[in-house]
């Protein structure tokens, strides 16, 4: 599953790349999907295989459940001091409130939709380590369909960089790649070859 250049992502047109412009992208991920028809959107595709982000693979679970662990332990899941670090969705335009199918706010397992056209969908998390968005893009192809997954992140304290630092392996090595392979694995079963 393939981390792939951000020259790559960034010549896509999305939403995303003007309205988060002055937020650090982390990480940017694709995985390539079998065409099993045309004109086949993400909105179509998170209804018929579930909520990606709500429902993630096993050993991500559990990740995440050490993770959440230990972030209760510290504090770390509580909302960060100030007002500085407010929610992305107050970027929105009426365009973009009218284009969207999800209203803003909306809890999508462990994030907070800030929108969700129909080929493009960012979400947030906000605490004490990170302010952090997850997009997530499909773009048709000649020869199929890829599935894009991009990470930003805000710092939102000194934890921040060490933070990003500390998990960094965990992500690359395996939340990444089991996210990319249970998006193909969706795939197939939502959308079976005729």
């Amino acid at each position: 599953m393939p981390q792939i250049t951000r020259e790559e992502f960034e010549q896509l047109s999305l939403r995303v790349h003007s309205f988060l412009a002055d937020v650090p992208m982390h990480d940017v991920w694709a995985v390539d999907l079998p065409a099993r028809r045309g004109g086949i959107t993400l909105a179509e595709f998170l209804r018929r295989a579930g909520d990606l982000l709500r429902e993630p693979p096993p050993m991500v679970r559990t990740l995440l459940s050490v993770r959440f662990f230990v972030g209760g332990l510290l504090g770390w899941d509580q909302p960060p001091s100030g007002a500085a670090y407010d929610t992305f969705a107050l970027r929105l335009t009426d365009e973009d409130r009218a284009r969207s199918f999800a209203p803003a706010g909306t809890v999508d397992g462990l994030f907070r939709l800030v929108y969700r056209f129909e080929n493009e969908q960012l979400a947030e998390i906000i605490n004490r380590t990170v302010h952090a968005a997850a997009l997530s893009a499909l773009v048709e192809g000649a020869a199929g369909y890829r599935f894009y997954f991009a990470v930003y992140v805000r710092k939102v304290s000194r934890l921040t960089p060490f933070y990003m630092a500390a998990i960094d392996p965990f992500r690359k090595m395996i939340v990444y790649p089991e996210l990319m392979r249970s998006i193909a694995a969706r795939w197939n079963a939502a959308f079976e070859p005729v």
